[in-house]
Order: C-alpha cells, then structure tokens, then sequence
C-alpha cells in the first residue's frame, strides 16, 4: 500500500469537501492541488470527480430529513411532487449540455487563461449581486418555487461547464438575482448538486473503467472518506454563515486565487492538460 498516495487522496479529498459546495471553484482548486501534489495523471482526474460523491453523501446527510418526507409523501402530496419535478427540471440541462459539450470544454477551456478569467469575473459578478439594490424576493422557501424557476436555475448551472466557474457559485448568486431568498438559493443547489455530482461520478468511473483496478481502491475510498468529512463540516458552516452574512469574502478570495492561478502557471508550478 503507498501510504504517500494515500496522503495526497486524503488531501484532495479535503480540497473537494471544503470547495464543492462554497462559491470558489472546486475545479480550480482540484487543478491546483493536484499539481502541486503531482497527483494529476488521467486517473487522478477521474478520481477528482468520483470523489465528489462523498460530498454529496454529506449533503444527503444534512438534508435527510427533508429528502426522506419528500420521497415519502411522493405518492400522494402535491407539494413533494412538485419540489422533485423541479430537482428533475433543473437538472435536464445540466445532462444535455455536459454530454454535448463535455469533451469540447475538455479540450479546450481547461487552460490557466480560462480558470483565472472565470474565478475573476465570478469574483466581480458576486460583488455585484452584493451591493445592488435587492429586487422583490418572491420565493422565501425552496418549496415555494415553481418550475420556471428551476428551470431557469438548471440554465445557470450550464455556466459551471466552464472550469473555474463554480456551480454552487452559479446557482446561488443565479437563485437570488432571479428572486430567491440567499437560503432558498441555498437550499436548492445543494438540492439539486445531489443528481449533478452523482451522475457526473458515475458516467466518469464507466467511461474510464477499464483503466481501474482494484488496487486503486484505498485511494478512492480515502478521498471519498476525507471529502465526506470536510463536506459535511463545511455545508453545516455554511448554512450557519449564510443567515448573517453575504458572499462579498468569498468574491474578493475568487479575485485573489484567479491572480495565483495566472501566477502559479507562468512560474511552472502548475502544469495544465493541453
């Protein structure tokens, strides 16, 4: 067993639990971690996106009350009914953008330029969302939304396809510029990252199953463990920040990693796929 590759699952693990559900980018960071690391072979970017179903598992963990009324009130209660035909609604988009553009993207906007330009700009929007006069909240609960706002939601998700971006990032600042309050906002993309994540991890183990043994079992199995964990501990946080506090810190740390990332990669100390 290499106890050094199992450190550095354990620490990307820790990496994906702590940014996945923030408005910064797991991406970026997997990329820059992983690099430093030496940890960026083409297994290790299928483990950066299998392990995200250990922050997932978290996320099911906080909300397992309200997922476990929903799916059993599913027969029989119009408001359960309609809270999963908006998770479902949301989450098509997402499905059929990242199957048709998911090997473009790859190819493509997987340079320093793009993350860097991305995490700024995201930085900014933030500042924006912020410090503009707040328009009518017309949906103060999760829910109270109804299917155009989800679907809507699912469109701004799309935006996270670009690395860098930052889906829980998109669908947060997207909810509340569309009229959510900052918890339904919440609420809902931790929601709707459940089928997102899980799915994205499944698809990537099938497509790259042949290339996995079951030696690389303790390392999946301790990212997923660190990633849980450091989820788990984040979400709780989260939710807590969120009642008195905005995102303007997370907008001025997005600022401030573009400018590391654009740093790190013309100093060499980060190599991006080409």
């Amino acid at each position: 067993m290499d106890v050094v590759l199992l450190v550095k699952a354990a620490i990307m693990g820790i990496v994906e639990g702590l940014t996945e559900f923030l408005p910064v980018s797991s991406t970026g960071h997997l990329i820059l971690a992983g690099s430093l690391l030496g940890f960026d072979d083409e297994k290790a970017k299928v483990f950066d996106i299998a392990i995200q179903t250990g922050a997932i598992l978290a996320v099911i963990l906080v909300y397992w009350q309200k997922i476990r009324s929903t799916i059993a009130a599913l027969p029989h209660q119009r408001d359960a009914q309609r809270f999963a035909l908006n998770v479902l609604v949301a989450f098509i988009p997402a499905v059929v953008l990242g199957l048709a553009l998911g090997k473009i993207i790859k190819d493509h906007l997987f340079t320093p330029g793009v993350v860097a330009s991305t995490f700024i700009l995201g930085g900014f929007v933030i500042l924006w969302a912020e410090r503009r006069e707040q328009g009518h909240v017309h949906v103060e609960e999760v829910d109270q939304m109804r299917w155009p706002d989800a679907l809507k939601l699912g469109l701004i998700q799309c935006l996270a396809l670009v690395p860098g971006t930052s889906r829980s990032g998109a669908t947060i600042i997207g909810g509340m510029l569309l009229g959510l309050s900052r918890r339904a906002a919440t609420d809902f993309s931790f929601y709707l990252a459940i089928p997102t994540l899980i799915g994205a991890g499944a698809y990537s183990l099938y497509k790259e199953r042949a290339s996995l043994g079951a030696g690389d079992v303790p390392m999946f199995v301790v990212g997923l463990v660190f990633s849980f964990v450091s989820a788990w501990l984040c979400v709780r946080w989260l939710l807590r920040y969120i009642s008195s506090h905005s995102f303007t810190p997370f907008a001025w740390y997005r600022i401030a990693f573009g400018i590391i990332v654009l740093a790190t990669s013309a100093a060499g100390w980060v190599h991006w796929q080409e």
